[in-house]
């Protein structure tokens, strides 16, 4: 049976002392808000806030003396308690703390969890999205940048740092849209602690990395097209053969795509402080083309190996490169015109908590979020799954020819596995790494995703200077003159 005993409440602490005189069958419902405070609730009640179930195995059984059960909700910034570390980062959640005591003694070990279940409308916002060729997470993926935040089920632990500090230990955390549900196999003081996935300063840093690294791959791409010039001046079948130009052109757009997106960032890094709202939603729109650029030729150089490998048939395509750059660079201006014709170009910033803002640059703003995720999140998705599957063909492929023998004495293993290498880089790998960094715990591969996309110029250029230097006969280890010496197709320009 329980029993209200005693409700108490003074400014920034509410409290409920329950006595509990035998052990409920079904465990026990309450409720809490920072409002409100503490209250038992009926299971059939609608209760919106915050939940706290406690299993019945908590309790003692029917023949024991009554426990008094007492519940506290507590505002940490009103009362000043439970400050942590300045080594220790995130927020609590409403500033709320929600403490459960029974009787005298330590309760933990639980095998059936206490669940509490914090409620929120929308969790606050440490950042908005970023649209940096450095954060590339936050290019495909910009609430989960210096995202909003990462809720973490914690409780005081005393024991921790000198004064006492946030655990997770014993607690597992399931977050959701709406709320999020907390499962701890012990009795404490327990919040929702809002981690930043950055801070200010370690976004800074991301972005004076990926300066460092868009300027460097600036200058390779200069020294590609450097490289490309001085083929088709000294050797002949760069001119003369189809498959070597169409191939070399298609790379070349590319990297120029690459080129104008690494400059696009520098300029959008350096001016969209200070630029005035039309400049802003010009470097929005010019940076958003620019991504879009790379990620269609990044489809088109899939298209190009399905072409070569998949259709077997011998394909001709009248003015076939001419017709690439059409839609390499035609299909995302028409994309960023119909977008930038429904004001979705801005200024955005990333907040931290202490609302200063961390970075300033121009992208979609925040009210159009759904054009993001549909041109940038989607499509980026479809053509690495598209390419992802044509890599797959074009290595079973090639693995076949050499067990065949139609390429054995032509090529050197270590080249053929750069080719291999350097074409996935090329069908978007780097670009995937987005999708692999994920909370606080992602810091390090946000860092490698940076430096990866912003040096792609450098890969490149490393790349067709080993397969293509010093003579057409070196670049035999390529997938395209494998199949041109296997006379399985032909693709020109016409």
């Amino acid at each position: 049976m329980v029993q209200f005993a005693e409700r108490g409440s003074t400014a920034g602490l509410q409290a409920l002392r329950l006595d509990i005189s035998r052990a409920p069958t079904q465990g026990l419902l309450l409720g809490f808000s920072p409002a409100e405070g503490p209250t038992v609730i009926d299971v059939n009640e609608e209760w919106t806030a915050g939940t706290i179930q406690l299993p019945s195995t908590v309790f003692p059984s029917p023949s024991s003396q009554v426990v008094h059960v007492v519940l506290t909700v507590l505002n940490v910034q009103q009362l000043a308690m439970f400050q942590q570390e300045d080594n220790q980062k995130g927020k609590v959640l409403d500033d709320t703390v929600v403490g459960i005591v029974m009787g005298d003694g330590d309760i933990s070990g639980l095998q059936d969890p206490v669940k509490l279940t914090f409620v929120y409308q929308s969790l606050p916002h440490v950042s908005h999205a970023l649209p940096s060729l450095s954060l590339v997470r936050c290019r495909l993926k910009p609430r989960l940048c210096l995202q909003n935040v990462t809720p973490l089920c914690v409780f005081w632990e005393p024991s921790k740092g000198q004064a006492g500090g946030w655990s997770s230990r014993g607690c597992v955390t399931q977050p959701g849209v709406k709320k999020t549900v907390c499962s701890c196999d012990h009795l404490s003081f327990f919040t929702l602690l809002l981690n930043p996935a950055l801070d200010r300063s370690m976004a800074q840093m991301l972005v004076a990395v990926a300066n460092a690294g868009c300027g460097v791959s600036v200058a390779f791409s200069i020294f590609t097209f450097a490289f490309y010039i001085f083929l088709r001046c000294n050797y002949k079948q760069f001119r003369s053969e189809d498959t070597l130009r169409v191939n070399l052109g298609l790379h070349m757009n590319l990297v120029s795509s690459l080129l104008l997106l690494n400059v696009a960032f520098l300029l959008n890094s350096g001016l969209s402080s200070r630029a005035s709202p039309g400049l802003c939603s010009a470097l929005g729109g010019l940076t958003h083309y620019c991504l879009l650029c790379c990620f269609t030729w990044t489809a088109l150089e899939g298209c190009h190996l399905y072409l070569l490998f998949v259709k077997v048939l011998g394909t001709y395509i009248h003015h076939y490169l001419l017709k690439l750059c059409v839609i390499g660079w035609g299909f995302p201006a028409l994309v960023v015109v119909v977008t930038g014709a429904i004001g979705t170009y801005g200024e955005y910033s990333i907040w931290t908590m202490d609302h200063q803002t961390a970075v300033h640059l121009c992208w979609i703003n925040s009210e159009h979020l759904l054009v993001h995720y549909i041109t940038n999140c989607g499509y980026f998705g479809l053509i690495f799954l598209f390419n992802t599957v044509i890599f797959g063909v074009v290595a079973w492929k090639n693995c076949h020819l050499w067990r065949s023998g139609v390429v054995q004495g032509h090529c050197k293993a270590w080249k053929v596995v750069l080719a291999a290498v350097g074409l996935f880089c090329l069908l978007g790998a780097t670009w995937a790494l987005a999708f692999l960094s994920y909370g606080s715990s992602s810091v390090p591969m946000l860092f490698l995703a940076a430096i990866l996309n912003s040096l792609q110029g450098v890969f490149i250029f490393i790349w067709l200077v080993v397969l293509y230097y010093p003579r057409a006969e070196d670049t035999s280890s390529s997938l395209a003159h494998i199949v041109r010496n296997d006379r399985t197709v032909a693709v020109s320009q016409g």
